[in-house]
């Protein structure tokens, strides 16, 4: 859902949708690779989405926007697209023992599976044929199990009203659980991403659009619930500078949430990149979101039901520079080397961190001829083995902001031609085998083989007033064998569907045909390392106190709670009195005293807010069953009857660091 006031937040949905007649013609292939990457192929699908019926009466014209893309440890390739809300998301697969090998041409053989958010075009389950349960996001997730087991695919939708849509598939694809409209703890919120670790874990964010904090959850069964814990990624030091509190503030853009996946002591650290104003002034005033963060959370690995984050600023671009064009990304390489892109607009900026996150590189420009100087946006980036780096984005062939049309999309009133005079835009790619060099070497393809979009690109989201027909992003994945898949919109066919009057390829009037195309890196490069030395970061600042466990058989607790910098988190159910308490945006004070620790806060109960907490927990003997203790105070609104709890631990441990 979208807030429309000033602040610089985005939304990936595309908010219109046409009724049109029905009319089916074959997707064609391009005839010729580029760059060492396979041709360029475009995933198919329905032209239209009728509702009421096969027959309509009307329908939803059907796009393939913002695709998606993950490669699953077996090998096998996804590409999740929306059509924008209520429309649903759609899903295709190439695994090849069982969808076929690659044709000549290096393309793969990708099967649809379907839309599984809760409606297929002819699906059970649906109240209209052509309504599901999201299409406003998408994103998706797979898992890494150890054994021969088929890795699990999360996916995660974004609906108008209540929120995420969540659905998971443990067969790649071919079927998955029943879509789960009320995922989200905030029940209003916003642009969601995924990753995966281990065999089941999923890590779901959003926005929680009252505060504009990053909320993240966990999942432990595959993405089939996140309940298994929750941290919020702007810490308290940083969330007058990046929340949106007062709703005037500029606050952030989130980009996307990564888990290290090393063999390295970091395994299992969770990082969080976003924009923001560059401090609590500059986003009391408005002002543009200029620098860039991390969030990096390493108390993740212990298990407990809450998580807390540490914030890091990563690079702050000059006055009035805004670094929200879209989304930020990040990666993290097999060796817990971290990897940030962005862009101005313009340039396409890198950096890298080679101690988890806390220290980063100058960020360069790193774009090369022939986009120097030109319009370059949505990048997005992957890493894997020892600083193998790949970056994509849209470059345009002139120079000058993407959403101004009277240089991307110049046009005499009336025109049905001036089309040809556009903006033409191409995918580019970015690889390094040294990318946490001191001086990283990148070689740069144009990896479309055919231009691909004309004109203006949007990277305002639901606000913008530039076309949109790209979406807001677009993805890289590497395979395990290091080979690049890139998964994109693409607008540059005419649609079957027709307007009439408006049917010439250069009529800005005419309705495109919106698919993903894909390409893939026939060969990985030579050069890439996979031996090396772990990343390795500060040790934690101390003291801190952690701890989970039950009081009884109707209460369960987890909590953090961290002096320097001061941060921590609280999870607290009490079944009988019928309460759900999370921190909000951290802790506000604690004190040590021995082993035992004081902490209070805001909270949320029940998912309102106005709520304060404050807690005394104790770590008397280890094991802690019988012997630790903790107790809660909770506040309200005028007319909430305060209460309090305390005991000694039925089950679980407090531990003190």
């Amino acid at each position: 859902m979208a807030l429309l006031h000033h602040r610089s937040f985005v939304l990936a949905f595309s908010a219109t949708f046409l009724v049109a007649l029905l009319v089916f013609a074959s997707p064609a292939l391009r005839s010729d690779a580029v760059s060492g990457f396979s041709t360029n192929q475009e995933l198919p699908l329905p032209y239209l989405a009728p509702i009421g019926g096969p027959g309509g009466p009307v329908a939803f014209i059907v796009r393939g926007l913002e695709p998606s893309t993950r490669v699953a440890p077996d090998g096998t390739v996804y590409v999740a697209t929306i059509r924008g809300v209520p429309g649903g998301v759609d899903l295709h697969r190439s695994y090849a023992p069982i969808d076929g090998a690659p044709n000549g041409d290096g393309t793969y053989q990708f099967k649809y599976e379907g839309q599984p958010d809760g409606c297929g075009i002819f699906a059970d389950g649906c109240t209209l044929l052509g309504i599901a349960e999201g299409g406003g996001d998408v994103d998706i997730a797979v898992n890494y199990p150890t054994d021969a087991s088929t890795p699990n695919l999360a996916l995660s939708s974004l609906l108008l009203v209540p929120g995420i849509t969540t659905t998971h598939s443990t067969d790649r694809g071919d079927s998955f659980s029943q879509p789960n409209p009320l995922t989200a703890l905030i029940p209003v919120d916003d642009r969601q991403w995924n990753e995966g670790f281990g065999s089941a874990n999923v890590y779901l964010n959003y926005h929680d659009v009252g505060t504009f904090n990053i909320e993240v959850q966990r999942s432990n069964d595959g993405g089939l619930t996140y309940v298994d814990g929750f941290g919020e990624a702007i810490d308290p030091q940083t969330f007058p500078a990046a929340g949106g509190v007062p709703a005037t503030n500029t606050a952030n853009t989130l980009g996307t949430i990564r888990v290290d996946r090393s063999n390295c002591p970091s395994r299992g650290n969770l990082y969080q990149v976003f924009v923001a104003p560059d401090s609590a002034v500059e986003n009391l005033a408005g002002g543009p979101p200029r620098s860039a963060y991390v969030g990096v959370s390493t108390d993740v690995k212990l298990g407990l039901p809450v998580f807390t984050f540490t914030d890091h600023k990563i690079f702050t671009g000059p006055v009035n520079a805004s670094l929200a064009q879209i989304f930020p990304a990040l990666a993290v390489d097999a060796f817990g080397n971290l990897y940030a892109t962005w862009s101005d607009n313009s340039n396409i900026y890198y950096t890298f961190s080679t101690d988890l996150g806390t220290t980063w590189a100058p960020a360069a420009v790193v774009n090369q001829a022939p986009t120097v100087g030109k319009s370059n946006v949505f990048p997005w980036i992957d890493a894997d083995a020892n600083g193998h780096v790949g970056i994509v984005w849209f470059g345009a062939d002139r120079s000058g902001n993407s959403n101004d049309a009277s240089v991307m999309a110049p046009c005499p009133s009336g025109s049905t031609t001036c089309m040809s005079t556009w903006a033409n835009w191409n995918v580019y790619y970015l690889e390094s085998v040294n990318g946490n060099a001191a001086a990283p070497t990148f070689v740069q393809s144009q990896i479309s083989d055919h231009v691909m979009h004309r004109g203006t690109v949007s990277t305002g989201g639901l606000g913008g007033a530039a076309n949109r027909n790209l979406g807001d992003y677009f993805q890289i994945a590497f395979d395990p064998q290091h080979r690049a898949n890139v998964a994109f919109s693409d607008d540059h066919k005419l649609s079957p569907v027709t307007i009439s009057g408006h049917t010439g390829n250069d009529d800005p009037a005419a309705r495109r045909l919106i698919r993903a195309n894909f390409t893939h890196e026939l060969t990985a490069p030579s050069g890439i390392a996979t031996t090396g030395f772990c990343a390795v970061g500060p040790g934690q600042p101390g003291p801190s106190l952690t701890g989970g466990g039950r009081l009884g058989p109707s209460v369960n607790f987890g909590f953090i709670a961290r002096a320097n910098p001061l941060n921590g988190a609280l999870e607290y159910q009490d079944q009988t009195a019928g309460y759900n308490v999370h921190s909000s945006n951290g802790i506000t004070s604690v004190t040590f005293s021995g082993n035992c620790a004081n902490f209070n806060g805001n909270a949320t109960l029940n998912g309102a807010t106005g709520y304060t907490f404050n807690v005394h927990a104790c770590d008397v003997a280890n094991p802690g069953v019988g012997y630790d203790t903790f107790s809660i105070d909770l506040s309200g609104p005028s007319g909430f009857k305060p209460y309090h709890n305390d005991g000694t631990l039925t089950s679980g441990n407090i531990q003190a660091h």
